[in-house]
């Protein structure tokens, strides 16, 4: 708009100009070096102070060329070829160098649109001051918005990375829950129950047990979480196969007549999740307690119910282990299902069993 303005003034006061085609040599430079700035600005490799001078350099020389085309007159009736125009430059070194730089820019344009005057012998007037601060009020107020954008970009950048670490550390605990953490838990049980050396085993065990458990659930290690975070793997598998794999005496699974395929990624976690509500009714339940998973494959979701006949979860214990750093139900079964960006509902009662109900959505699977 402002190279628009400029050719409109040129136009409007074309008889006050000394010579013409200098000043449509003025505004040919004008647009192509608007092209320039415009596809260099963009891209952020080439956003560099060089270019920054070279805008300032161009914006000058186009402004002090008003002398060779333009009568002293003109600058009563209109400002200097490139005054508008000019804003783009001075708006750029705000972004850039903030608001000194704004400060600085607005200054030397002043200077420069006096000096400009004392050349072609015409008056400085009020305008000259005007120009000077809206563009030192506009390049502040840019430099500033410019300056919060860039934090807050920073901001989200920190927010994310931290995310992301967090949902690493539950995957990890997750995955140390359903093998190292149960065998150290195990270890100790046993070693409690046999007595003599053993019970000293079982000691040991339970104490790295506690230490391992504080180590997942308050100091992840960012760089161990970089490097171990899981690939994805393309392609589709079907659910029931991997779910039939865990029918025992004590276990029936009931699944569609038909393929229920899924990502294989997402197949994984939901099948880690039923493991983990197995082994919650293995290790909760008295010897013999059933369980039955029921596999539903609805068109925008896939259900999948784990139900035993134990005795149920007695109200809060959940709560309890999970302060406890206990992460069997929280970390492996409702962590897993989360990051598929599923639900899980658990129902129990006392004497009733329970029910962990597992629901994916097939968008994104």
């Amino acid at each position: 708009m402002a190279l628009v303005h400029a050719f409109v003034l040129v136009v409007h006061h074309h008889r006050y100009l000394e010579t013409p085609w200098a000043a449509w040599a003025v505004l040919v430079v004008m647009s192509v070096w608007t092209v320039v700035t415009t596809r260099a600005y963009a891209d952020p490799a080439r956003r560099t102070r060089r270019l920054l001078w070279a805008d300032l350099a161009v914006s000058f020389g186009c402004l002090f060329a008003t002398a060779l085309a333009a009568t002293p007159f003109y600058l009563t009736q209109a400002p200097p070829l490139s005054a508008y125009w000019f804003a783009g430059a001075a708006l750029s070194v705000s972004v850039v160098l903030g608001r000194r730089g704004a400060i600085a820019v607005a200054l030397a344009y002043g200077a420069a649109d006096i000096a400009l005057r004392t050349i072609m012998g015409a008056a400085i007037t009020a305008a000259t001051a005007r120009g000077v601060v809206l563009l030192l009020l506009t390049g502040l107020v840019v430099g500033y918005m410019a300056h919060v954008a860039e934090q807050a970009e920073e901001r989200f950048a920190r927010a994310v990375a931290l995310e992301a670490r967090i949902r690493e550390r539950e995957r990890l605990a997750r995955s140390i829950h359903d093998s190292v953490l149960q065998v150290l838990s195990l270890v100790r049980r046993r070693g409690d129950e046999i007595g003599g050396p053993a019970a000293e085993l079982g000691r040991m065990a339970g104490e790295q047990e506690v230490r391992l458990r504080a180590l997942i659930t308050d100091a992840p290690d960012p760089s161990v979480a970089a490097t171990t975070a899981p690939e994805a793997v393309p392609g589709s598998v079907d659910l029931r196969d991997h779910l039939r794999a865990l029918e025992s005496v004590e276990v029936t699974v009931s699944a569609p007549a038909t393929p229920v395929v899924l990502a294989e990624h997402v197949v994984r976690e939901l099948t880690a999740a039923v493991v983990a509500a197995l082994h919650n009714v293995e290790r909760h339940c008295p010897p013999g307690t059933r369980a039955w998973v029921l596999v539903e494959d609805e068109p925008d979701a896939v259900t999948v119910s784990v139900r035993d006949d134990g005795p149920g979860i007695p109200p809060e214990r959940l709560e309890r282990a999970r302060a406890e750093g206990r992460l069997g139900v929280s970390q492996s079964v409702l962590g897993r299902v989360r990051d598929l960006g599923g639900s899980t509902e658990i129902h129990t009662a006392p004497d009733e069993g329970t029910e962990f109900e597992m629901r994916v959505p097939r968008q994104g699977a």
